[in-house]
């Protein structure tokens, strides 16, 4: 499959729609990325694992750090908003940074591989994170706006070094 070249259209639109989705998880801005997604959105983030050189695989099949959908989603962002919600309080500071964005033309929408390193901060007293990894997603337009229907989350690490995984990439 041949990637789109940057100047097409569908291209600034998907890379466009990236680096928007960025800036409202950044702000916080959760029911706005709500808004981005498709109904039966599938977000998805493999455990990774490290195996020998042909082994045709590096993530576990069975097994993810979260397979959601629009409703699990939803209570993901509701549960921000009380007392409940350890894991953000204080809230994190993140900062996305998206890049390498390909896209490709198929008859689902378009396919979107993308890199995003996340800086992540929390409190005066906690070490910084960062999170390095690889997206692919499908967007698909509805109403004339590019809507997220799939994303899959490949992270660099085999073992993450964060404390928890309560922020979106």
């Amino acid at each position: 499959m041949t990637p789109l070249r940057y100047n097409e259209p569908d291209h600034q639109d998907a890379h466009q729609f990236l680096v928007e989705e960025a800036a409202l998880l950044d702000r916080h801005d959760f029911a706005g990325w709500l808004a981005l997604m498709c109904d039966d959105i599938r977000y998805v983030m493999p455990v990774r694992v490290t195996t020998a050189r042909g082994a045709a695989f590096d993530a576990l099949a069975d097994m993810g750090h979260f397979d959601e959908d629009l409703y699990s989603l939803r209570k993901r962002v509701d549960r921000f908003a009380t007392e409940h919600a350890w894991t953000e309080d204080p809230p994190s500071r993140t900062r996305h940074f998206v890049t390498n964005v390909r896209t490709f033309a198929t008859g689902e929408g378009l396919l979107v591989e993308s890199s995003v390193l996340l800086f992540r901060s929390r409190g005066d007293t906690r070490e910084a994170e960062t999170v390095s990894a690889g997206r692919t997603d499908l967007l698909r337009r509805a109403g004339g706006e590019l809507r997220l229907a799939r994303r899959e989350v490949l992270v660099d690490e085999s073992v993450l070094r964060t404390q928890n995984l309560a922020i979106f990439l």
